[in-house]
C-alpha cells in the first residue's frame, strides 16, 4: 500500500508566494463592487461611534512617504475601531487654497496671472488642485484606505466656504477679527504675508554689525563728556533694517557703562557685555568711566549713522544680557516688539521696503535697492564714515519661506488679524479636555498659544477665500454683520467664491444696505486680501464635519509633528473663537516625519527619496502598511529598500504560519469545535498563549501601539507557534485519524488560532487578511464578505490552562530547548539522523526529580515523545548516566541521546516495538484499518 495516500497532507489554494502587487488591485474592484466603506456603517450602525476626522493634505503634488504613514495609521484606527464594535465614519478631505498652488501653476502653466482676470486665474488654479486630489486620492485608495471617497471634503467647495465665512463672521462679531498695520512674516519674492505655520528656519550665514549711533541730545544729563565722540553702540545681524530705526531700547534696570576707547571715543553699552564686544572690536587699554541704569538714558536723542534723523532712547523689558550690546536697533516697521515698544511711545509707524522687499525713497541713496542687495553697500559705507566699530560673519537661524525657500523679512503692512490674546485662556483651558498622545503634547500645544498674541489672517493673493468685508465708500471703514455674512455666505454656496471678483458689492449686499458705523449707503467696495490657508483648513470641523457629518467635536484628530503650530492650533483656535465650546477633538494623536535609512530627511537633491508607488510595484499596499505599523511612529520613521526586504520576512512569516494553518484545516467544520474537557493540553496551552495575544493587542488597539501589534504577532508566530506548537502537532495532524479527536483538538486550536490573528492583523494587512478570510471555512454568524466586517475575538477563557499549568508548560519548553541542543549534537556526531531515528534518556541524580519526570510523562503517555519529536522517552535516576549526560536549562536534568530501538514504522517513521505484520506501528494500524 501507498501509506503517503492514507496520510493528512495539508490542502490549500492560499499561495505562498503573496504576489501582492498583483493581486491587490483586484482585491480592490471587489471590495469596490461589495461598497466595503457603505457595507460597514450599515452593519455598525447604531452601535458607538468612533470619529476620526481627516486632517486635510494640501492637492499640490503626488503621494509621498509622510502620505503613506499618515493614512496608514488613520486606517489602523478606523478599521480596528470598527472591528471592536464602533460606527466609523471617515471622511477624506484635501486643502486646496493658498499659495503654493498659485506659483506651481504660474511656472508649470507659464501663466501671466496679470494678464487673466482673476476668475480665470482662480479657475485655473481650481483645475489644478483637482488633478492632484485624483492623483492622490488614488494612491490612497490603492495602499487599501477606506472611506467615503465619493465625499471628499475640499476647501475649495462652494458649501465648505460659505460655512468658513459663517466662522470668519462670528470671529469678527465677537471682536476677535480686526485689521492693524503691524510688523508680520512677509516673502518677498511671493509678495505675501505668511503665517507662523508657513516659516521654515534655515542656517544662513550673516555679517553682524556693532554700529555707533552719535549722541545728539542727552537730557542735560552728560554734561563732562565730549558729544561729538560719545556713541551708542547697536548691534544686528540684518543691516537692511538699519535705515528703519527709530529707537535703541535699553533694559530699564540693568547696568548700563560709558566706555572710553584709548582714541578718545565713549561708547554706551551694557555693562555685562563690554569685554565681550570691545574684545571684538579688537580695543585693547579702554576703562569703564560711569555706570548708570537703563532708565537713566530714556528720552535721550541720539543720530542716525546714515540718514538725517534721529534715533530715540527708549526702555524695555525684553532686552537680554546675552548678546550684542544691550542697546538694541528698533525699527517697529520690521519687528513685532520694536512696533510695540515705539506705539508706546507714541511713535509714527515707518516702513521703508515695500512688497518686493526693495527700499523705499525713505531710505535715500538706497532706493529701490533690494533687502540683500543693501546689505553690503551699507556695511561699506558706515566703514567709511566710522560709524562702524566692529563686525564678524557669523551663521544663524534665519526664516525662510516654506514654499519658494527664499528668506522672508519682518514688515508691517496693512493685515487681517485674530487677537489670540482675546481668548487665549479660554483656548488653553480647552486643552484640558483633550487626551494627548504623546502627552507632551498639552504642554507643546499651551506653549504655542501662549507665546502668540495675534494670528495674521491675510494674503494678498488670489487663490484663497474672499476676506468677506466691505469698505464703506463714505465713512471708509470697514463693514461685517450678520447681514454682509449671511449674504456672502449665500451667495458662495450658490456660486462659488468666485463670484466675489466677478460682482460688484452693490450686487452682493441687499438692496438699501446701510453702513452700520455712519448710517450711509453711498457705495461699498470690498477686501482684496484672502483668508490665509491655516484658516481655510483650521474651519473644517465647523465647515465639513459639523455641517456634513452633524457631530461635534471629533473623536480624535491625528497629523504630523508640525501641527501643533499647523493645524492642530488653528482649529483650536477657530473652535474656540467662533464657537466657544472648547476643542474640536477629544483626542490628538501626533506622529514623526518620514526619514530615510540613515535618518536623514528625504530630499529630491540627495537622492535619497522612497516613492509609495515604487513600493506598491514591488513589494505591494500590504507591506507599507506593514512598515508604518512596525516603527515607533511618534519620533522620525525611517524607511529604504533594506527596510522593506528586512519587513518581507516578517510578513512572510506571518502569511505561511496562516498557510500552514489553512491546509491543516481543510474539511475542517469550524461550527464543531472540540469541547475544552476533550482538549489536549498541549492544544489549551496554545488557545491560552492566543489568550494573552488577544488582550496584549487588544491593549495596544486602545493606546494606538501598532508596533506593540506586529511584534506581538511575529512573536507569537515564531516562539511559540512555529519553534514549538506547530513543530510538535505535525505528526498528530498528519497521522492521526482524520475526524478523531486528537487530530480535530489540534485542528480546533488551529482553526481559532487563524481565526483570532487574521481579525487582530486585519487592520493594518488589509489585504492579506482579507485573502486569508476569503480562503477560510467560517462559523455561523460570521460575515465571509470581508474580514472587516467581523469583530475581533475576546480571549476564549472556558479553553485557558491555570497559571500552573502555564508554568508546567513553561518548565517543559525549556527542557525541549535542552533536547535539541542535545539531539543536535547527535546529529552532529552521526549518533542519528532525523530526530524520530531518537531515543533521549532525561538523567537526573535526585529520586524526586525522577518521580516528577515520571509523573510528568504518564500524564502525556505516546505524546510525551511527541514534545521533543523522538520515538521513545525514558527517565532515570542513574547518578553514572547522569555524569555523562549533556545539561539542559532545568538544573537537576540532563539528557542522553541514543539511537532509538524498534521497527521504523513506514507510515509515521516513529520506531516502536510493538508492530504489526505490515510494519505499521499501532497507531498507524489502526487509522489505516478506518479508511
Amino acid at each position: 500500500m501507498d501509506y503517503n495516500k492514507t496520510i493528512n497532507l495539508p490542502k490549500t489554494d492560499f499561495p505562498m508566494r503573496a504576489g501582492l502587487p498583483a493581486r491587490e488591485p483586484e482585491m480592490l474592484e471587489r471590495w469596490k463592487k461589495i461598497d466595503v466603506y457603505n457595507e460597514l456603517l450599515k452593519k455598525n450602525e447604531g452601535k458607538p461611534r468612533f470619529s476620526l476626522h481627516d486632517g486635510p493634505p494640501f492637492s499640490n503634488g503626488g503621494l509621498h512617504m509622510g502620505h503613506a504613514l499618515n493614512k496608514s495609521i488613520k486606517d489602523f484606527i478606523t478599521r480596528s475601531y470598527a472591528m471592536r464594535g464602533y460606527y466609523t465614519p471617515y471622511i477624506p478631505g484635501w486643502d486646496n487654497h493658498g499659495m503654493p498652488i498659485e506659483s506651481a501653476i504660474i511656472k508649470e502653466q507659464k501663466l501671466n496671472r496679470k494678464q487673466m482676470s482673476v476668475a480665470e486665474f482662480r479657475t485655473a488654479c481650481h483645475n489644478y488642485a483637482q488633478k492632484y486630489i485624483d492623483i492622490q486620492m488614488a494612491g490612497f485608495q490603492r495602499m487599501g484606505v477606506i472611506g467615503d471617497w465619493e465625499h471628499p471634503y475640499k476647501t475649495m467647495d462652494p458649501g465648505f466656504e460659505a460655512e468658513e465665512v459663517k466662522i470668519f463672521g462670528a470671529m469678527y462679531k465677537k471682536g476677535y477679527i480686526y485689521k492693524g498695520l503691524k510688523p508680520v512674516y512677509w516673502c518677498p519674492k511671493d509678495e505675501t504675508a505668511l503665517a507662523e505655520a508657513e516659516i521654515e528656519y534655515q542656517d544662513d550665514p550673516c555679517t553682524t554689525v556693532y554700529v555707533k549711533f552719535p549722541l545728539h541730545d542727552d537730557q542735560g544729563k552728560l554734561g563732562s563728556f565730549d558729544h561729538s565722540k560719545l556713541f551708542f553702540v547697536i548691534w544686528t545681524t540684518t543691516i537692511w533694517t538699519l535705515p528703519g530705526n527709530l529707537a535703541i531700547a535699553l533694559h530699564p534696570d540693568e547696568s548700563y557703562a560709558l566706555v572710553k576707547n584709548p582714541n578718545g571715543e565713549v561708547y554706551v553699552m551694557a555693562e555685562a557685555l563690554t569685554e565681550k564686544v570691545m574684545g571684538i572690536a579688537g580695543i585693547e587699554g579702554w576703562e569703564i568711566v560711569e555706570t548708570h541704569p537703563g532708565s537713566f538714558f530714556e528720552n535721550m536723542l541720539a543720530d542716525h549713522p546714515f540718514l538725517p534723523k534721529t534715533s530715540r532712547l527708549v526702555l524695555a523689558d525684553y532686552v537680554t544680557m546675552d548678546s550684542g550690546t544691550g542697546c538694541v536697533h528698533t525699527a517697529p516697521g520690521f519687528g513685532a516688539d520694536d512696533y510695540q515698544t515705539c506705539l508706546r511711545y507714541g511713535m509714527d509707524m515707518v516702513v521703508p521696503v515695500d512688497d518686493q522687499g526693495r527700499h523705499t525713497d525713505y531710505a535715500g541713496k538706497y532706493a529701490g535697492m533690494k533687502t540683500e542687495e543693501s546689505n553690503p553697500v551699507i556695511l561699506e559705507d558706515m566703514k567709511k564714515d566710522g560709524k562702524l566699530l566692529a563686525a564678524e560673519e557669523i551663521v544663524h537661524s534665519y526664516p525662510h519661506c516654506w514654499r519658494c525657500k527664499g528668506p522672508i523679512i519682518f514688515r508691517a503692512t496693512p493685515q487681517w488679524f485674530c487677537s489670540v490674546d482675546a481668548f487665549k485662556d479660554a483656548a488653553v483651558a480647552a486643552t484640558d479636555n483633550v487626551r494627548w498622545i504623546p502627552g507632551w503634547g498639552k504642554d507643546r500645544m499651551i506653549s504655542m498659544i501662549r507665546e502668540r498674541s495675534d494670528w495674521c489672517i491675510s494674503r494678498q493673493r488670489r487663490w484663497g477665500l474672499p476676506i468677506p468685508v466691505f469698505y464703506c465708500a463714505d465713512c471708509g471703514k470697514p463693514v461685517c454683520d450678520d447681514t454682509t455674512i449671511e449674504a456672502v455666505s449665500k451667495l458662495f454656496a450658490e456660486k462659488g467664491s468666485n463670484a466675489w471678483y466677478e460682482m460688484e458689492a452693490a450686487d452682493i449686499l441687499p438692496q438699501g444696505y446701510t453702513c452700520p458705523h455712519c448710517g450711509k449707503s453711498n457705495g461699498f467696495t470690498k477686501e482684496e486680501d484672502t483668508l490665509d490657508g491655516w484658516f481655510d483648513s483650521g474651519s473644517t470641523h465647523f465647515a465639513s464635519m459639523k455641517k456634513d457629518q452633524g457631530f461635534w467635536p471629533a473623536d480624535m484628530y491625528l497629523e504630523g509633528l508640525d501641527q501643533y503650530r499647523g493645524w492642530f492650533q488653528s482649529s483650536l483656535l477657530t473652535a474656540v473663537g467662533a464657537l466657544g465650546q472648547g476643542a474640536p477633538f477629544k483626542e490628538c494623536v501626533t506622529h514623526g516625519w518620514t526619514v530615510d535609512g540613515e535618518g536623514k530627511a528625504m530630499h529630491k537633491s540627495l537622492g535619497n527619496g522612497v516613492d509609495p508607488a515604487d513600493i506598491f510595484k514591488k513589494y505591494g499596499a500590504d507591506l507599507l502598511r506593514l512598515w508604518a505599523a512596525s516603527a515607533d511612529y511618534h519620533v522620525d520613521v525611517r524607511c529604504s529598500d533594506n527596510i522593506f526586504k528586512q519587513l518581507s520576512q516578517n510578513y512572510l512569516k506571518f502569511r505561511n504560519t496562516a498557510r500552514y494553518c489553512l491546509g491543516n484545516l481543510d474539511g475542517f467544520d469550524p461550527n464543531n469545535l472540540v469541547k475544552p474537557e476533550d482538549m489536549l493540553e498541549l492544544d489549551r496551552w496554545a488557545i491560552t498563549k492566543l489568550n494573552a495575544l488577544i488582550e496584549k493587542c487588544e491593549a495596544a488597539y486602545k493606546e494606538y501601539e501598532f508596533l506593540t501589534i506586529t511584534h506581538a504577532i511575529n512573536d507569537f508566530c515564531v516562539v511559540d507557534l512555529s519553534n514549538f506548537y506547530l513543530d510538535i502537532i505535525k505528526d498528530r495532524l498528519y497521522c492521526d485519524e482524520k475526524d478523531g479527536v486528537s487530530r480535530r483538538s489540534a485542528q480546533t486550536a488551529l482553526y481559532l488560532i487563524l481565526d483570532t490573528m487574521t481579525k487582530i492583523f486585519a487592520p493594518i494587512l488589509c489585504f492579506t487578511c482579507d485573502e486569508i478570510w476569503l480562503a477560510m471555512q467560517h462559523r455561523t454568524g460570521d460575515d465571509e464578505r470581508n474580514v472587516v466586517f467581523n469583530e475581533m475575538n475576546k480571549p476564549f477563557t472556558e479553553y485557558g490552562l491555570s497559571d500552573a499549568a502555564m508554568l508546567r508548560w513553561s518548565v517543559l519548553s525549556q527542557l525541549r530547548t535542552g533536547v535539541n541542543a542535545a539531539l543536535e549534537s547527535a546529529r552532529a556526531e552521526k549518533k542519528i539522523g532525523k530526530s524520530l531515528e531518537a531515543c533521549v534518556t532525561l538523567v537526573t541524580d535526585k529520586p524526586i526529580v525522577e518521580s516528577n519526570l515520571a509523573e510528568t510523562q504518564n500524564r502525556f503517555g505516546s505524546q510525551w515523545a511527541d514534545l521533543f519529536l523522538v520515538s521513545t522517552v525514558e527517565v532515570t535516576d542513574n547518578a553514572e548516566a547522569y555524569a555523562q549526560a549533556a545539561e539542559t536549562p532545568i538544573e537537576g536534568v540532563r539528557v542522553l541521546v541514543r539511537e532509538a530501538e524498534g521497527v521504523k514504522c513506514p507510515r509515521c517513521w516513529k520506531h516502536t516495538h510493538s508492530t504489526h505484520a505490515d510494519g505499521l506501528c499501532p497507531r498507524c494500524a489502526a487509522v489505516v484499518e478506518t479508511l
